[in-house]
């Protein structure tokens, strides 16, 4: 892999500025097009042998395909390179104002050309197993993406509260019980009551957004594949939350390895950075 990305130069004061403000920032040209080539080779091997953890996200009528997979470093030699080779590690804890940085999880994300499927407006951080403000979620498409198609970002509401996490495509209450956290409102109907942030982006661009930003994508129209490639990161605040309930994505047997509260300090979670 060809040399690692620049930290120092690309997280400007007013990029770390614009992500506690409003919780998701673009950063362009930021990795080169071999890594993005590299990068595209090991999603069609994820496409072509996907985990257990894998399933589709769109309807069986849908004209197109949504795709999602799940916890691959370690099976995936290319996504392995990238996070461990890019120095994304180093840029991401300059982000999110963290001494360390700790792989969290990988997550593909394909949606195939015609596919209708939305991915409805959600937070992050209550499917997951962690507690804590410094985190940050790499979306890298190795595609150009039409801001049509893009993830957009309600600016702000990383800061709160947590809103109660559905399944994609049947709107249920999988995770955290009916009531107990307030419902997502309704935000394409009132769109303009909202910041809400987006860009197209070419290849080599990235967006960032902190676990709990509201964020959701339209889908695909056109003969354009919307291939991405996203890295959850942990920072020095982040600790283990075990649930009563599976997550999304699962960690089996982890809460018999590390107590509630503890340091992400296990195998599965390695340090990038120090």
């Amino acid at each position: 892999m060809t040399q690692p990305v620049d930290a120092t130069s690309l997280v400007t004061p007013e990029i770390v500025e614009a992500y506690e403000r409003d919780g998701a920032v673009c950063i362009r040209g930021l990795f080169n097009t071999h890594q993005i080539a590299a990068l595209a080779q090991g999603i069609e091997e994820n496409l072509n042998n996907p985990s257990p953890r894998a399933k589709v996200a769109s309807q069986p009528d849908d004209p197109g395909w949504f795709f999602e997979d799940f916890c691959n470093w370690q099976e995936n030699a290319a996504y392995r390179k990238f996070i461990f080779e890019s120095g994304i590690g180093d840029l991401v804890a300059k982000l999110m104002g963290s001494r360390q940085a700790r792989l969290y999880h990988d997550h593909l994300l394909v949606k195939e050309p015609g596919t209708r499927q939305r991915t409805p407006w959600h937070q992050d951080q209550p499917y997951y197993n962690v507690e804590g403000h410094q985190n940050v979620s790499m979306w890298l498409p190795v595609d150009p993406v039409a801001r049509e198609a893009s993830l957009e970002f309600v600016a702000g509401s990383h800061k709160g509260p947590w809103l109660m996490p559905r399944t994609f495509m049947d709107n249920e209450a999988k995770w955290f019980p009916e009531g107990s956290l307030e419902d997502l409102p309704d935000i394409e109907a009132n769109r303009d009551a909202y910041t809400i942030l987006s860009w197209a982006l070419e290849p080599g661009d990235a967006v960032f957004f902190n676990m709990l930003t509201l964020h959701g994508a339209a889908g695909v129209s056109g003969g354009q594949r919307r291939r991405a490639f996203s890295v959850r990161f942990l920072g020095d605040d982040m600790t283990h939350a075990p649930r009563p309930w599976t997550t999304s994505p699962p960690f089996p047997g982890l809460d018999q390895e590390l107590a509630v509260g503890a340091p992400m300090d296990h195998p599965l979670f390695p340090l990038l950075t120090g």
